[in-house]
């Protein structure tokens, strides 16, 4: 089962992706993909704030900035359910990536949710929500916002379920509420 989530900043979307991760792993290994490069020490407070809300839930840290076609079966264990947090982050880690297009950067995200989709039982995928920001944004921020739309839309083509968080509670565009 391939599920993405998605929603603005403090809508509770992780919370929610962390909750339906464990119960569709049930007693299957969980991974947590963590995507995020740490720059900074407001990077390092989001990872910890990230880990102490997902202590004693069973997750095995698994960091990867980029290139999720490389990750292996042998790896995860040979299976499981992963939760990706963030797809946001990974898009822009591939794509300000050195020699990186738009379209390589595209491709090669897609080749890797296609990739983790194949070697877990289910995938959930949590991303930012980017089409109520308005749209007068220029140069690189908005080819950022124009490829994570446009991997919102390829996802949620290829998901069974689909649903944004607002104000904590989701709303399901595709599939059903799960939890």
């Amino acid at each position: 089962m391939l599920v993405l989530v998605i929603g603005g900043s403090g809508s509770g979307k992780s919370e929610y992706a962390e909750r339906l991760t464990v119960q569709l792993a049930d007693d299957m290994p969980r991974y947590y993909l963590a995507t995020m490069q740490v720059w900074d020490e407001e990077c390092r407070k989001r990872v910890e704030k990230h880990r102490h809300q997902r202590a004693g839930r069973g997750f095995v840290t698994v960091e990867r900035t980029r290139d999720l076609a490389g990750i292996s079966p042998a790896m995860l264990d040979n299976g499981g359910t992963i939760l990706l947090e963030d797809l946001g982050n990974l898009a822009a880690n591939e794509l300000y990536a050195p020699g990186q297009s738009f379209r390589q950067a595209e491709e090669k995200i897609l080749k890797g949710i296609e990739n983790l989709h194949a070697v877990c039982r289910h995938l959930v995928v949590v991303s930012n929500e980017v089409g109520t920001g308005g749209a007068d944004y220029a140069g690189e921020t908005e080819i950022y916002l124009r490829l994570l739309g446009h991997l919102h839309q390829e996802i949620a083509k290829r998901a069974d379920a689909v649903c944004e968080l607002n104000a904590g509670l989701p709303i399901f565009y595709k599939g059903r509420n799960l939890l």
